[in-house]
């Protein structure tokens, strides 16, 4: 069978259940972006900049199993890399291609623009070596095999892979061997057996066991198999924030998020009550634990990844985590602390001024089963992770790399990926100045999210930690809720609200229709914050000595 090498990479990419890609025109990368235009299957999504477009492929990622951006090369990628480090970090599947200079203009090392004049023409390649689990610079003799190569790498260890196609090879037809792309990845099954007996051995002299789970669950979307094990283990569960949503939190082993010394008083009491924790893909970051702070110093953690396990400093690799839950299944668990989670009685508005309490309160009981919740890393996220979920819906948000505006682009691909999920997107005023443009797209594309912006002037967390009377924390004042007319001439595909009490939000929620954008300015004060993000305001001042 004949096919171009971009026809070819279009349709690897439909094998991973890609329909869309987001991206920016430019003239190395046309002719692919024609072949992507004219495919039946993938949608082309043009983004405002491409680091906007870097932030939807991640969040379409998140909840699709593998995002694409495309760039040109140089300036594009170079707008782009921010993103994909981002993915990186929080290891999303994002493939990331580039529209790459023709192989005469190289050979040849011409000083042609979007390069830096020196004809190195891999910098930007080895740029991205440090960000990305696979490169590849794609020819005639290699298309198939490094496409298949690089797709399957993004597609396993959930990492962002990193493509250069020439923009004379887009068109340049090759003969293609059909294969299976995916790997059959089986568990080791004597480190799993291992693994088994030996926890088992501990489980024998411990007094009580307790699971937190994180980010990794939902990167493996292994949601169903971790629920399952919570069921037959029937005891005490908690997520850390990055991870929040892959446990059903109307679970009645369900005990909160997990923030280290700033947790609820329930999971400081069953965290000292017990003696063995199942981390379950998790990954203790700062922003999470609230500085690395430990609840109980003394408990013994045992960690379960998605391809190895560690028992103290034994490393059991090659077995695969869904199959650990399985097994894990069969053990005998036990924790006697008594799990009542309280949740907030019904919030009934006192039409009062809008505070953080009670945005979060209003929202507690305005989130639907099936939600997508994508809140930015501030006032938002932190906020947002003392929620108790409705069954099946998420939390989105960034907090181990904390770009900021992240959550606008994010929300472009979140809802793309599934647009029978209602998502509502929570993010700073700040925050929103960097990425705004995106509201565009959304618009242009008819998706019907609900956006609130917090108009409290400024940069709320970083006047926390340091500098609250500080012109560096100030922003110029917009009128926000003009936006969607501004980025958008059809007024029949939106609806804008200022809100400045309680009631006018619980009225404007209750209002939504899922036939236009519900776009909301909320209205708060510059030095409110949920209490939570305060305290961990304060650790941080203390981890930065200001």
């Amino acid at each position: 069978m004949k096919m171009t090498i971009g026809n070819y990479l279009i349709y690897a990419l439909k094998k991973y259940n890609v329909k869309h890609i987001f991206g920016v025109p430019g003239d190395y990368n046309l002719s692919f972006l024609d072949q992507i235009e004219d495919s039946e299957d993938i949608q082309w999504i043009g983004n405002c900049n491409e680091l906007n477009a870097a932030y939807a492929a991640d969040g379409y990622g998140r909840i699709n199993g593998m995002g694409v951006v495309v760039t040109t090369f140089g300036p594009g990628e170079l707008s782009a890399i921010n993103g994909i480090a981002g993915s990186f970090a929080e290891k999303v599947p994002v493939v990331k291609i580039v529209g790459r200079p023709s192989f005469n203009l190289i050979e040849n090392k011409k000083n042609v623009h979007h390069t830096l004049g020196n004809q190195n023409f891999e910098i930007f390649y080895d740029m991205f070596k440090n960000i990305t689990g696979a490169q590849t610079i794609l020819n005639v003799r290699n298309a198939q095999m490094e496409i298949d190569r690089v797709l399957n790498i993004c597609f396993v260890e959930k990492v962002p892979v990193y493509i250069e196609l020439p923009s004379d090879l887009a068109n340049f037809e090759i003969d293609i061997i059909e294969n299976n792309n995916y790997s059959s990845i089986k568990s080791d099954l004597a480190s799993l057996n291992s693994f088994i007996k030996n926890l088992s051995l501990l489980l024998q002299s411990s007094k009580g066991q307790a699971i937190l789970a994180d980010f990794e669950i939902n990167r493996y979307k292994l949601e169903k198999e971790l629920n399952f094990f919570i069921e037959s283990a029937k005891i005490p569960c908690t997520t850390l924030s990055m991870g929040k949503g892959v446990i059903n939190e109307s679970s009645p082993y369900f005990i909160g998020t997990y923030n280290g010394i700033l947790s609820n008083k329930l999971i400081k009491e069953v965290t000292n009550n017990t003696d063995l924790l199942l981390m379950i893909g998790a990954t203790f970051t700062d922003s999470t634990t609230a500085g690395f702070s430990m609840i109980n110093k003394d408990i013994n953690l045992i960690e379960i990844h998605p391809y190895f396990s560690k028992i103290n400093n034994k490393i059991y690799n090659n077995i695969l985590l869904e199959d650990v839950l399985e097994e894990m299944k069969k053990l005998n668990f036990n924790n006697s602390t008594s799990i009542s989670l309280e949740i907030d009685k019904l919030f009934i508005p006192k039409n009062i001024p809008l505070t953080q309490k009670y945005l979060f309160k209003i929202l507690q009981h305005s989130l639907k089963e099936n939600d997508i919740l994508l809140a930015e890393q501030g006032t938002s996220f932190f906020g947002a992770s003392e929620i108790i979920l409705p069954k099946n819906s998420l939390l989105v948000g960034q907090p181990l790399w904390g770009s900021i505006g992240y959550t606008l682009g994010a929300l472009l691909g979140t809802q793309l990926a599934d647009t029978s999920r209602r998502n509502i997107l929570l993010i700073g005023d700040g925050s929103l100045q960097l990425t705004v443009q995106e509201i565009s797209t959304i618009l242009r594309h008819k998706l019907k999210p609900i956006i609130m912006v917090i108009n409290n002037d400024g940069y709320t967390v970083e006047k926390l930690i340091h500098g609250p009377n500080r012109n560096y924390n100030s922003i110029n004042m917009w009128d926000y809720k003009k936006l969607p007319e501004t980025l958008n001439l059809s007024k029949n595909s939106y609806k804008s609200l200022d809100i400045r009490t309680d009631k006018e939000l619980i009225d404007a929620l209750a209002s939504y229709e899922d036939d236009k954008l519900l776009f909301l300015e909320l209205h708060l004060n510059s030095e409110d914050a949920p209490d939570i993000l305060v305290k961990l305001g304060q650790l941080f001042k203390k981890e930065n000595n200001y």
